[in-house]
């Protein structure tokens, strides 16, 4: 099985694509977007923050600008509902906006105009209490948002649920939990999508570490059906995995979800690190920074 690349690195946070977004130069984000094309990725997130006082006619100058230069479809990302359809107008493939949250105030502004434009959107589970506190509350917020879509005309196919990954190293048991939850998504809602913010899981532990974290979670995620994952392109392991082109990780991998946890002393050094990470992952070993030396 593979997944869907959805690249994240057209962001106002990173310092380039920042200033490149506030001074309209359509250099760089051309460059990005051809970078991002050629290194494999299926969608482009376009995020610009939350744009208050510019978003409205900046999302539709970047969507067409990075259209200019690659015919991938588009995520648009930003906490600014007037940019969000603006940027809309002016897509050419399906897109998917990211992200209306299970929240009333939110989806009731936002779910009419995912079906006035025939877009697919990103249903995040975060509701009215914030962040779900395990895969219960995860599914009710799910079958709520996606019942008042499927009202509105909007099948679950264009629905992309996310249940929100957290850090590993403060909400260690959430990781085995939001597997929990995207193993019964079919069971609630039929013929959704799935998708997540990968790299939250490695929020905050050393910067050498997230690789592993991330493309050791992303092959759990899979497994419990995972559709697509939001991504860096330039980390191309992750890439690699995610198109299926690293069946020896996904196999060392599942031994550890099933229990059947091989010696790493008998590993490579590249499968033992999958390994004592997968273990992290699973709650089966404490989290800290030196994981992998132990």
């Amino acid at each position: 099985m593979t997944m869907l690349c959805f690249g994240e690195s057209l962001n106002v946070m990173g310092t380039k694509i920042g200033r490149a977004f506030k001074e309209k130069d359509p250099d760089p984000i051309k460059e990005e977007a051809k970078f991002q094309e050629d290194q494999g990725m299926d969608y482009i997130d376009i995020n610009l923050g939350p744009a208050k006082k510019t978003g409205k006619e900046l999302m539709p100058w970047v969507v067409e600008t990075v259209q200019e230069v690659t015919d991938l479809p588009l995520l648009l990302d930003t906490s600014n509902v007037e940019a969000i359809e603006e940027g809309l107008k002016v897509c050419k493939k399906t897109p998917i906006i990211n992200s209306i949250m299970c929240r009333p105030e939110i989806y009731e502004k936002m779910l009419p105009m995912a079906a006035e434009y025939n877009a697919d959107f990103v249903a995040l589970m975060w509701g009215p209490d914030g962040l779900p506190r395990d895969e219960n509350e995860r599914a009710a917020l799910c079958v709520e948002l996606l019942t008042v879509a499927n009202e509105m005309g909007i099948s679950n196919e264009k629905i992309w649920v996310d249940g929100i990954v957290t850090p590993v190293n403060v909400q260690q048991d959430h990781a085995p939990m939001l597997l929990r939850f995207y193993d019964m998504l079919q069971d609630i809602a039929p013929g959704a999508r799935s998708t997540c913010g990968l790299s939250n899981v490695s929020n905050g532990p050393p910067d050498h570490l997230r690789p592993i974290l991330n493309q050791t979670y992303a092959v759990m995620l899979e497994r419990s059906g995972m559709q697509s994952i939001i991504t860096d392109p330039r980390d191309e392991k992750m890439t690699q995995i995610a198109k299926g082109q690293r069946p020896d990780i996904h196999e060392i991998i599942y031994k550890v979800m099933d229990g059947d946890i091989p010696d790493v002393n008998e590993l490579s050094q590249e499968m033992a690190d999958y390994v004592k990470t997968a273990k992290v992952l699973m709650g089966h070993a404490l989290y800290s920074d030196s994981w992998l030396e132990l």
